[in-house]
């Protein structure tokens, strides 16, 4: 474990506090697509990529978990309207034990990272990902009262799963993105650029990250990065395996899954709720569970 890094951890918390889980979470976004752009362009773009974007800087594990942890426990503390509210900068707010919460909370996310990539699931699924949500459901269970999978109060049976219209709107933008994703990804291919393409789903990461600033700006932008990493992580592998343009096929399709689990991920375990478990991070660290291993059986 490298201490410095841990130390910076709790930095990093205190920066998701202080600006806001989502907030800081675009500006993971804006390094991750630099630092993308960067080494695809043949320059050294891992210290945006590595040190900030996924770092103890502002890392998702890390600045956004402590503003999801900071938020929980102001909703708690009656210092926020509510606890799942991971826009507002809670800056905002005066209070040094908001911001110590979210420091305590990067530092958890930092260790969570460091523990499980011990494990065999380490290299296995997105780090980031599955610590966001671990994280999250700490903070449901330890500041927040409507249990894993909130507590609905409405007349009518609770929606679990989006149908009609939303169903079709969700398959059209996992399917669109994907299909951006996909054959962008196999221009690269075609063109034998493995270097540029091997960074792709950083930069299909960092494009969708950063368009959460129109949504922070009240804009009904969705969140699509858990629909634009799992393509272009599987376009990779189909490219690899089937060539293109049939490979860019399996790119499209993990769209469309990343639309789809994130809309059941939203309705199951952040909907009728007064803390925040991201959707997005539940599907992807899930999905690329499923692409890592489609690679395996597939020899690629």
């Amino acid at each position: 474990m490298d201490i410095l890094a841990l130390i910076a951890a709790f930095g990093g918390g205190v920066i998701g506090a202080y600006m806001g889980a989502v907030p800081a979470f675009v500006m993971t976004g804006v390094f991750a697509l630099v630092g993308g752009v960067a080494t695809a362009a043949g320059v050294d773009g891992g210290v945006a990529i590595n040190s900030i974007a996924f770092g103890s800087f502002l890392g998702p594990h890390i600045a956004f978990a402590g503003g999801v942890a900071a938020a929980g426990y102001a909703g708690k503390q009656k210092k926020l309207a509510s606890g799942a509210d991971v826009v507002s900068s809670l800056n905002g707010l005066g209070e040094p034990d908001v911001l110590l919460v979210g420091g305590i909370f990067g530092v958890i996310g930092f260790i969570l990272a460091w523990l499980i990539g011990l494990t065999p699931l380490g290299p296995l699924t997105d780090l980031p990902g599955i610590c966001v949500v671990i994280s999250g459901i700490i903070v449901r269970f330890v500041f927040g009262t409507t249990g894993l999978t909130g507590k609905y109060t409405g007349s009518g049976p609770r929606v679990w799963f989006s149908t009609g219209k939303g169903l079709l709107c969700n398959i059209i933008l996992g399917g669109g993105l994907g299909c951006a994703v996909a054959f962008v990804g196999a221009t690269l291919y075609t063109a034998g650029n493995e270097v540029a393409l091997g960074i792709f789903p950083i930069i299909c990461f960092g494009f969708s990250a950063t368009t959460l600033l129109f949504a922070c700006g009240g804009l009904a932008c969705p969140a699509t990065h858990h629909i634009a990493l799992p393509a272009g992580l599987a376009t990779v592998v189909g490219l690899h395996a089937f060539q293109s343009p049939a490979g860019a096929v399996l790119g499209v399709l993990f769209g469309i899954l990343g639309a789809l689990g994130g809309d059941l991920a939203g309705n199951s375990i952040n909907s009728h709720v007064d803390t925040h478990i991201d959707p997005p991070a539940t599907t992807i660290f899930i999905l690329t569970i499923v692409i890592n291993l489609i690679a395996f059986g597939l020899g690629v």
